[in-house]
């Protein structure tokens, strides 16, 4: 496993924390029962119940081992104590397509909370590289799998 730093927001970090407290403190125990129920059925070669609880719990094992790295590896970033007019990590782009006229509004997140209908777009995305250090007034070109895009960057926050 990469030992690079894992930036993610507050409420991203957060957000996290609540899932692994989730796979740890109901899943796991629910799993861990529905393990033991199965066993109870006899013969577990043939007991399908015992085969799906057991993927069951590797999988969620799993993603608690992954959660467990990411947190290891967290730079937690309030994008509040920013500021500057410059875009980076945490910021709020308003931005206006040059040919529709149509507006969106991206928050800059990291990779873990990215969520396009909440409007929390990857810093490694396309559009976040594209955004990264530019300003308020600035154009940019977005090379997206649908096709070349331009933007006018209407307004930076920090919130």
């Amino acid at each position: 496993m990469s030992m690079d730093r894992v930036p993610m927001t507050l409420e991203g970090y957060k957000t996290l924390e609540q899932e692994l407290h989730r796979l740890k403190a109901v899943e796991r125990p629910r799993i861990i029962q529905a393990i033991a129920e199965a066993r109870a059925h006899g013969d577990l070669s043939e007991n399908a119940e015992y085969h799906a609880a057991k993927e069951a719990q590797g999988l969620n094992e799993a993603r608690v081992a992954e959660l467990e790295d990411k947190f290891s590896r967290a730079e937690v970033i309030d994008p509040s104590s920013l500021s500057g007019s410059s875009i980076k990590f945490g910021a709020t782009v308003t931005l206006v397509d040059e040919d529709t006229d149509e507006k969106v509004k991206y928050k800059i997140v990291g990779d873990l909370e990215a969520s396009v209908k909440d409007g929390k777009i990857s810093i490694s995305s396309p559009i976040a590289r594209a955004l990264i250090g530019k300003a308020k007034g600035d154009s940019v070109e977005v090379t997206t799998p649908k096709g070349s895009r331009s933007y006018e960057i209407l307004k930076v926050e920090w919130k």
